[in-house]
Order: C-alpha cells, then sequence, then structure tokens
C-alpha cells in the first residue's frame, strides 16, 4: 500500500518551514550581545525537545498503522491463496470422479473398433444356414430370401434408439459439467471482487485518517508558532522601552569612565560604552584571531576531508549497487532466453505431435460414403 500522494510533499513543506524558523530563532540569538553572553537558551532546547518528540511520535504511529496493514493483507492473500488451492483440488476431483462414472471405454460408442476382447466376443465363421454372412458361392442363402429381415430391422431399431439415448445423456452430463464449473468460476470471481472492494475501502479510510491527523497536527503547530511570535513581540516591546528608559537614566550620556566596566567581571566591559583599548589589549585580541583563524582552517580542513571520505563511499556504494543491477539483468536475460528456448521446444514438440496425428491416427477419416455402403445388400 502505496502513502497519500500530497501528505509526503505536506510534511516536507512543514519540515523545510520548522528549519527555517529554527534558523532565524539562533541568528537572533547569535547576533545578540545579551543573549550570547549571558548564557544558553533554554527555551529554544525545551522547543527543539517537544518538536523533536512530535516527530518522533507522528513517525512512530505511521509506521505502526502501515505495518498493521501489511500483516492484513498478508493474511488476506494466504486465506484467497488457500481457498483457491483447494477449489482447483476439488474441482479436478470432480472432473476425474465424472470421469470414472460416466466415461468408461465400455461406453462409448466406437469402442467395438478397439475392442481387445472383440475376438472373443464374435460369432463363428457359420452359425445356420440362414446365417446372413454366408456368401452367395456357398448356395445356402440365394438372392430375395431374406428371412430375418424383421428381426434384423428391430435390431438396427434398437440399436439407433440406444445411440441416441447415450448421445442425449453425453449432452446432458457435459451440459450439467459446464454449468458447474462456470458456477466455481462465478463465486470465485465474486469472493475476489468483494475483498477487493474490502482492501479498497480499508485504503480509503487509512488515507482519510493520515490526512485528518496532518491537518490537526498543522493547525496545532500554526497556532503554537502564532502565540509565540505574539510573546516575543511583546517581550521585544518591553525589551525596547526598559533599555530607552536605562539610556535616559544612565551615565551614557553623562561620558562616566566607569559606565564601560561590568557588573559580571572586572576584566569585562561593555562594548557600546567603552571608550578604547591599549596595545596589550589589541595584541592580545589580534592573537586569540590568528588562533581562531588556524582552528578554523583546521576545522575546514577536517570537514574537507570528511566530506570527501563520504564521497568515495557513495560512489563506492553506487558501483556496487550498478555492478549488482547489472548482474541481475544478466541472470534474467539468461533466464528470458532459457524459458524462450523452452518454449520454442514445446511449440516445436507440439506441431511434430499434432502433424503425427493428422497424417498417422487421423489418416483414414470415415466418409458418408463409407456409411451408405451398408444395408444395400442382403449380405
Amino acid at each position: 500500500m502505496r502513502k497519500v500522494d500530497h501528505v509526503p510533499d505536506l510534511a516536507e513543506a512543514a519540515k523545510l518551514q520548522r528549519r527555517r524558523f529554527r534558523e532565524l530563532q539562533r541568528q537572533s540569538r547569535v547576533f545578540d550581545t545579551r543573549t550570547r553572553t549571558i548564557g544558553v537558551d533554554l527555551e529554544g532546547l525545551d522547543t527543539q525537545v517537544k518538536d523533536k518528540r512530535i516527530q518522533d511520535a507522528t513517525q512512530r504511529a505511521w509506521d505502526e498503522s502501515i505495518a498493521g496493514e501489511m500483516k492484513q493483507n498478508d493474511k488476506i492473500m494466504c486465506i484467497l491463496s488457500q481457498r483457491q488451492k483447494k477449489d482447483t483440488v476439488n474441482l479436478e476431483k470432480a472432473i476425474n470422479e465424472f470421469r470414472q462414472n460416466y466415461q468408461q471405454p465400455e461406453t462409448r460408442r466406437e469402442f467395438d473398433l478397439s475392442d481387445p476382447q472383440s475376438l472373443k466376443k464374435d460369432a463363428p465363421a457359420r452359425v445356420a444356414d440362414s446365417d446372413p454372412r454366408c456368401t452367395v458361392s456357398g448356395l445356402q442363402k440365394f438372392m430375395g430370401e431374406d428371412l430375418n429381415s424383421e428381426n434384423r430391422k428391430r435390431f438396427q431399431q434398437e440399436q439407433t434408439r440406444e445411440w441416441l439415448l447415450e448421445q442425449h445423456k453425453d449432452w446432458t452430463n457435459a451440459l450439467a459439467d459446464r454449468k458447474f464449473a462456470d458456477g466455481l468460476h462465478d463465486v470465485h470471481r465474486l469472493e475476489l471482487d468483494r475483498k477487493a472492494m474490502e482492501l479498497q475501502r480499508i485504503d480509503e479510510e487509512t488515507r482519510r485518517a493520515i490526512c485528518v491527523t496532518t491537518k490537526e497536527f498543522n493547525r496545532t503547530q500554526a497556532i503554537e508558532s502564532v502565540e509565540k511570535r505574539k510573546l516575543e513581540k511583546r517581550q521585544e516591546l518591553e525589551d525596547n522601552v526598559a533599555e530607552i528608559s536605562n539610556m535616559l537614566k544612565g551615565d551614557l550620556l553623562s561620558e562616566n569612565p566607569q559606565q564601560a566596566i561590568s557588573s559580571f567581571a572586572p576584566n569585562r566591559v561593555i562594548t557600546d560604552r567603552w571608550k578604547g583599548m591599549s596595545q596589550d589589549q589589541l595584541k592580545e585580541i589580534r592573537d586569540i584571531q590568528l588562533q581562531q583563524v588556524l582552528e578554523k582552517l583546521r576545522l575546514e580542513e577536517e570537514e574537507r576531508q570528511r566530506k570527501a571520505e563520504w564521497d568515495r563511499q557513495r560512489i563506492q556504494a553506487a558501483r556496487a549497487e550498478l555492478l549488482y543491477e547489472r548482474h541481475q539483468q544478466r541472470q534474467n536475460r539468461e533466464l528470458r532466453r532459457a524459458l524462450d528456448n523452452h518454449n520454442a521446444q514445446l511449440s516445436q514438440d507440439q506441431k511434430m505431435r499434432r502433424a503425427a496425428l493428422d497424417e498417422e491416427v487421423y489418416a483414414n477419416f470415415p466418409s458418408g460414403q463409407y456409411y451408405t455402403q451398408f444395408n444395400t445388400i442382403s449380405r
């Protein structure tokens, strides 16, 4: 079962929007002198932890729903497969029973042509003087002396009636078998249609539930974002009012030299009130900056090496995947070639078998002239 087409796009857009918002928050904290010098932003860390927990819970719920649907689909497929196998076995068993009960070799109309006991069942060469098999050269029966004409006609009528009854019985049995097979096919098809509709209904319900969950999550995130912006705006307004009040009442406008000394440590100063540094302080700052430049170059070199290693591993993995895919394609081509050869061989064997049947088995098919030669003379 695939996911809903528009759900990944909305989730990806929401994730990108949250990442951009966190980046803006981080920039505001980094470039803010007061926040950077005081300490860690606990509120930002708590927000990140809360967002991570919500994301993990949503992903876990999605994985559990997908796993449940996969298990249910596997059970349904196993049940359908077993039922189809059972129906096939029952159909084959019914066909075999019908053949054993109603299609014995002795019940066929042409069985006397291939009966192995025909010689034992055949009458003697001559039974009596009235035997219709006696030839003219035997001088036992002459032209016009058809003494058994009534019995012969009665026997022929009885034989014709038996043949018609047997043909009607065969046709009735064949029609009943066909109706039974069609009924089994219709039942199996209706069962498959019902299962397909049930699976489609479950899929639609799952999609609707996912859409509702996503909409509720997006609505909650939007409400939290609006409340957070309002709170930040109110806090910023209060900070600006307090800063203006401090500037009006402080020592900045009075040019007091002690106003640049920080209250956190004696060696720290307030940058916006400081009037200048000594040469030693400048030299110390330049040395620290040089160390920072070297540290940054070292980190960039390590990052470049790490990226190069990742690129090498990714190229190796892509090459291995390409080799495996080519190997699979070669195996598929070989299997297809072997299957084509096998099918060609089967087709050739079938053609040869059909040609042999047409040339040898069905070569002497009786025509209408063959049946017209009977009952024309008394012999």
